[in-house]
């Protein structure tokens, strides 16, 4: 009669972790409630895994670092999965932020070219006022305040 080790060593399979390294994944029971496996049936998939297996090994490592945070081992564990999280942070910024710039110079553009239109400005006068520009809004740290321009061109 065999042993439950030598069970175990006959189940076991070779494997590929995520870190290119060789190991071996071991072969076991698992039971769940029928709820929990159609909520990893839902989601595995969205969550760029290949099988079920991957997606409860990630679900496992992660609740083995949420439970091991106050350990050293956690910023091995952690790094990555922040790194990632900011890096989607980041780049959805970035993109919102690209979008309101471009409306924002549509905008600035048609106003130019409304002005310039309507107005007969010199050379000389363009820089002098384009430098004016410049110095007003390094001091106000780019805050520009229309009532504020309304009373300098008044004075």
């Amino acid at each position: 009669m065999e042993s439950k080790v030598q069970k175990m060593k006959k189940s076991t399979d070779i494997a590929e972790e995520n870190d290119g390294v060789t190991a071996e994944k071991i072969k076991f029971p698992l039971y769940v409630f029928p709820e929990t496996m159609k909520t990893v049936d839902i989601l595995y998939k969205s969550d760029n895994c290949s099988s079920r297996t991957e997606f409860m090994e990630k679900a496992i490592r992660f609740y083995c670092g949420y439970l091991l945070q106050n350990k050293p081992e956690l910023v091995d564990y952690l790094a990555p999965q922040l790194a990632t999280l900011t890096e989607g942070i980041v780049k959805g910024t970035e993109q919102r932020l690209s979008r309101a710039m471009f409306k924002v110079a549509v905008e600035l553009g048609a106003i130019s070219h409304m002005l310039a239109a309507v107005n007969d400005i010199d050379d000389e006068t363009m820089v002098k006022l384009r430098a004016m520009c410049t110095d007003e809004v390094r001091k106000i740290n780019g805050v520009i305040n229309f009532e504020r321009a309304v009373r300098y061109q008044r004075n």
